[in-house]
């Protein structure tokens, strides 16, 4: 077995772009992987196969065949390229085929990546196209769609640990300060700074961001869980170049070794579950990859976690056992999972801030933690980080894919 490397990465700014196709994005993101190999790559010539991670492109461009697409925008026809969907996790799909590929020899330098072209359907329509993602039978005929769902999860959370909604603000705050500092997300701004900016329309200012999170311009989205506590919906394309370990010393002299993967299911069904709290798919996805990578949990010196909604960034830190069960919420609260504290999450705003263009996710996070492992952060570089993780799961985390990456 070859080990894996990571040699360059890129993405789009994520936000809306109304005035690009899917194409345009894929064909910008690439670009900006092809700049971040140190030593330069001939994209056409180097590159043996690749895997695009896209959830839904029939619904949001009436367009299948995205692996085809995407090979003849790079110009890398005849070659393989295939198209990989586990809803929120495609990109997840995406990238571990690849390096599987990799690491069993069948290749020795793959691109990999996702798109998502969410803006070009209204809320109702993305509300629509997400939910194929729940259970069709037991789910969606009772009207629930994925806020209703990790609504469910939160007043479970809640009540279990006997932790509030006010609590649980402490996430969207710091997610928000985090995306402050990222060019790349599509919310650059405090929540209190939103929140006066929402409130200047009507002429009410907020002292504080809990001032502004409690009023009525935060609305109830499924109690418990409000507007600022909902990932936004988003465009966005993101790249990533895999090596074997001879082929990346051509190319860089500080490649990011892909230490430890893992994936796993759960049930579909909420109700299915034998608990509400955690998602078995994440858990056997982390045992997996601490294996292989032949780390435990106290060394991860920072992580991007799956925060469609603020109440998963919980159950993900504690699924992945980065806190102890019931102590996630504490965590953000006591300022842990910040910049500066000693288990940072979500350093480039979470999906919550940077946005959430779904099949780009994954590969967006494996974006922010090369950074990270490279010292090229910028303001929200964690110092000294050695090892990093990202969790990214599809749906109600049914499916998860958890990496595991080492300077």
């Amino acid at each position: 077995m070859k080990r894996v490397y990571v040699i360059g990465a890129g993405m789009t700014k994520f936000g809306r772009h109304p005035d690009k196709t899917g194409r345009d994005l894929i064909i910008e993101a690439a670009l900006e992987t092809v700049d971040s190999v140190d030593r330069g790559i001939d994209l056409q010539k180097d590159v043996e196969a690749s895997w695009i991670g896209y959830f839904t492109p029939e619904l949001y461009e009436h367009q299948g065949q995205y692996g085809p697409i995407t090979s003849d925008c790079l110009g890398l026809v005849p070659k393989p390229a295939w198209r990989t969907e586990i809803a929120c996790a495609s990109s997840s799909a995406a990238i571990l085929t690849g390096f599987f590929a990799v690491r069993s020899g069948v290749f020795d330098l793959v691109l990999v990546g996702g798109i998502e072209k969410m803006t070009t359907l209204s809320t109702e329509g993305v509300t629509d196209a997400l939910s194929i993602a729940a259970d069709n039978i037991f789910e969606l005929p009772a009207g629930i769609t994925f806020p209703g769902i990790f609504a469910l999860i939160a007043q479970a959370y809640f009540k279990k640990y006997n932790v509030t909604w006010e609590d649980l603000q402490a996430i969207p705050i710091k997610s928000h300060h985090n995306g402050t500092l990222n060019p790349k997300a599509q919310y650059q701004s405090e929540v209190l700074e939103l929140g006066n900016k929402f409130g200047k329309k009507k002429g009410i200012s907020f002292k504080d961001p809990m001032d502004f999170l409690k009023s009525p311009l935060n609305p109830t989205v499924a109690y418990p869980l409000r507007l600022f506590d909902c990932c936004p919906i988003t465009d966005g394309a993101s790249f990533l170049l895999f090596a074997s370990g001879d082929v990346a010393k051509k190319y860089t002299d500080t490649p990011i070794e892909m230490a430890g993967v893992g994936n796993g299911t759960e049930t579909l069904s909420l109700h299915d579950r034998p608990e509400m709290t955690s998602s078995r798919a994440t858990i056997y996805a982390s045992k997996m990859a601490y294996k292989m990578a032949g780390v435990r949990p106290k060394v991860i010196d920072c992580a991007e976690v799956h925060d469609c909604f603020s109440i998963n960034e919980v159950i993900q830190i504690e699924d992945l056992g980065l806190v102890p069960r019931g102590e996630g919420i504490k965590a953000a609260k006591e300022g842990r999972t910040s910049l500066d504290g000693d288990i940072p999450i979500n350093m480039d705003g979470g999906l919550k801030s940077k946005g959430h263009p779904v099949g780009a996710t994954g590969a967006g996070m494996f974006c922010e933690i090369w950074k990270q492992l490279r010292g090229e952060a910028g303001k929200r570089q964690i110092p000294d980080a050695e090892i990093g993780m990202i969790s990214n799961v599809g749906g109600s985390a049914a499916s998860a894919g958890v990496f595991i990456l080492r300077r």
